[in-house]
């Protein structure tokens, strides 16, 4: 008895770009709730500590900035309306953003970023 190899058929629409293109749209979405968790736990401790003249915040926003100083890409920038709505959200809450460590491994050549918020001040989010 002889044994056929199988050859594997490739299907017209599973193609390994759109499979890349998915799963970098996964991680931005994982980044995007990621940083709405954090605004709501930051609001809810915010709200939550005395508000007394001299008080301070249970949150100290600049003490966890990791220091992106440049300004987000513009929203209309993007046609996707998926891509520029994390655009939009990047361009809402930079404090939040910058604090949080990317982990595509973007602080390291050729990109250098600081933080989450670097990503969107050029196309890397996009990409």
């Amino acid at each position: 008895m002889s044994r056929k190899k199988k050859t594997e058929k490739v299907k017209p629409g599973n193609k390994a770009g759109e499979k890349n293109k998915s799963t970098k749209n996964i991680i931005i979405v994982v980044a995007a709730v990621l940083a709405a968790a954090l605004v709501v736990i930051a609001f809810q401790l915010r709200t939550s500590t005395d508000k007394t003249p001299g008080s301070v915040s249970a949150v100290d926003d600049s003490s966890l900035r990791k220091g992106e100083t440049r300004e987000t890409l513009p929203p209309a920038m993007f046609a996707d309306p998926f891509i520029a709505g994390m655009y939009q959200v990047a361009k809402d809450i930079p404090h939040v953003l910058d604090s949080v460590r990317c982990y595509c491994y973007c602080e390291r050549d050729p990109f250098y970023h600081v933080s989450l918020l670097s990503c969107f001040v050029d196309k890397h989010a996009a990409a």
